[in-house]
């Protein structure tokens, strides 16, 4: 391969980990690490055991922990000991290379911007060479295999799906609770921003923490809960509803919970300058995610119950005789938790919900670069709160870290979420869910889940 193309292709992480890449290695863009770890997997003695659940992390820190998901990982990327012998790249697998540089480029410029000014706060067009350079990266498959979507990430931010699970939604029909309201008065704004005393993050800090504050239970009242005796009775009756019963009022309390994450979106600096497709689009591909973060907050790690309403109810209350809604709950429940065992304060809540909202790579938004800005303000933001109040968990890993790579999570389990959901309305197909909850996860025709 030449030397310069080889150079290019080096700015594009590790499929596999995120780590720095070497090239292509058995038809997948790898570091060297992965190159002799798929080599040494080859061997016919191999027998890789995942001691978990085989849904491990694999990532730079996390890599050697579990050969056999890495292994898995490996080859739903594409890679082969064939690959080898299919020469050079075809033009058409040159150009998404070309253009995944461009995109890796671009994102280093943005993240190297230290000091982000006040002009993010106001209303920007894309040039047309921006327009341009955005086109077709969420399309990028990344190992050169038709079968895979969405790999990538600088943060290991990564869907290990092929393109009949990916969520693509009607952002077209109109919303609900719609997002263009004009901002209240606490909503920061651009003149705000230049007027404010101190640093940049400071104000996103105090206005994000604020606007949590404002769309969620007070947590002196859910620890007021977790307190209380269990109420036995209200327990047994959730374990007792049936599937259908459960389903709807699951829908009724996600929707209320949502209702509030739309009016926490409606105030995070820039959100609601997006144009109204993009607002629609991040809420729509975001919401149930960041539902998963609010609940890390109302879990009562000790009891391993969630504050439902008002009510505490162990994990097994949301347990049905079907298997992969039983697997979905598991997942909610594993990854809330997985958070909750971090114990961030609620300002840093704060600004892992505008983080995970933002994130600058789902699929059909359309003003990448100001939703990135937004995104590197929410990500300086909450490193310098993190450095500030925790110190590295293990090693050199830090909470930031763990935070970012629970977001594949974030993705997996919206997605075993949209198929449970197909699935319960093919078997139930007369059940009426809250309009909300109905426009944000629409599911009348199959093609929804394509």
């Amino acid at each position: 391969m030449p030397s310069t193309i080889r150079a290019q292709i080096e700015i594009i992480p590790c499929k596999v980990c995120g780590d720095k890449s070497s090239g292509v290695h058995y038809g997948v863009i790898t570091c060297e690490g992965c190159k002799g770890f798929f080599r040494r997997s080859q061997s016919s003695v191999v027998n890789y055991q995942c001691p978990r659940n085989k849904q491990c992390v694999v990532d730079r820190v996390n890599r050697n922990r579990c050969q056999y998901c890495r292994l898995q990982k490996c080859l739903k990327l594409g890679m082969s000991r064939d690959a080898v012998k299919f020469g050079r790249m075809s033009k058409k697998q040159r150009e998404k290379v070309e253009d995944e540089v461009r995109f890796h480029r671009a994102q280093m410029r943005a993240q190297s911007d230290a000091a982000p000014d006040s002009s993010v706060y106001d209303t920007q067009t894309p040039s047309s060479s921006d327009q341009l350079q955005h086109t077709n990266y969420n399309s990028y498959s990344g190992g050169y295999s038709n079968n895979e979507v969405g790999y990538g990430s600088p943060y290991g931010y990564s869907a290990s799906v092929t393109p009949q699970q990916t969520m693509q939604y009607d952002i077209s029909a109109d919303y609900v609770d719609s997002t263009t309201y004009e901002p209240r008065s606490t909503m920061i704004d651009p003149e705000f921003i230049s007027h404010a005393d101190g640093d940049i993050n400071d104000v996103l800090i105090k206005t994000l923490a604020e606007a949590h504050a404002n769309t969620n239970t007070k947590l002196e009242s859910v620890h007021d809960m977790f307190r209380k005796p269990q109420d036995l009775s209200r327990i047994l009756y959730y374990k007792n509803l049936g599937q259908e019963d459960l389903w709807l009022d699951c829908a009724e309390k996600l929707t209320q919970m949502i209702q509030n994450i739309i009016e926490f979106a409606k105030l995070i600096p820039g959100f609601m300058r997006l144009s109204q497709d993009d607002q629609i689009l991040l809420l729509k591909t975001g919401s149930f995610e960041l539902a998963i973060v609010r609940m890390s907050r109302l879990l009562d790690l000790s009891q391993n119950a969630v504050l439902y309403g008002d009510v505490m109810l162990p994990q097994e209350a949301f347990y049905t005789s079907d298997s992969d809604e039983m697997r979905l709950v598991s997942r909610i429940f594993q990854t809330a938790k997985s958070i909750a065992e971090l114990k961030l304060t609620e300002t840093e809540l704060a600004l892992y919900q505008s983080l995970v909202l933002l994130w600058p790579e789902r699929n059909g938004v359309r003003g990448n670069t100001e939703i990135q800005r937004l995104f590197n303000l929410s990500m300086n933001a909450i490193r310098q709160e993190l450095e500030t109040n925790h110190a590295p968990l293990k090693g050199d890993v830090t909470v930031l870290d763990t935070l970012l790579n629970n977001i594949p999570n974030f993705r997996d389990i919206s997605i075993l979420h949209m198929e449970a959901l197909s699935k319960f309305k093919q078997q139930h197909p007369n059940v009426v869910f809250p309009a909300l909850y109905k426009e944000l996860f629409s599911i009348d025709s199959q093609q929804d889940l394509t």
